[in-house]
């Protein structure tokens, strides 16, 4: 099992997060918006950090931050906040 942060891995979790991001804008459960959009604040200024440490070359903090932005939306999801169907991109009971 590969254990280095890449370049590679954190476009690939950037772009992971970031199409789920607009999947979950998508489906927000009525009634549910207050809840969606303090989740979906949580996670764009997580993905603004993740770029302020890519830009550093902070690979390891940038890995970090993708990391807690899609845990939000995992939540999100969990929570039924959101519904979406897509276990490839979600933790979804």
């Amino acid at each position: 099992m590969e254990s280095t942060i890449t370049p590679e891995k954190i476009k690939n979790y950037k772009n992971l997060t970031t199409k789920a991001l607009s999947i979950v804008k998508e489906s927000i459960i009525k009634g549910k918006e207050a809840e969606a959009k303090e989740i979906i604040d949580m996670v764009s200024n997580y993905l603004s950090d993740a770029k302020f440490f890519e830009e550093k070359q902070d690979l390891v903090n940038t890995f970090a931050a993708l990391n807690y932005a899609h845990g939000w939306l995992d939540a999100g999801v969990r929570l039924e906040i959101f519904d979406v169907d897509d276990d490839k991109l979600f933790t979804i009971k």
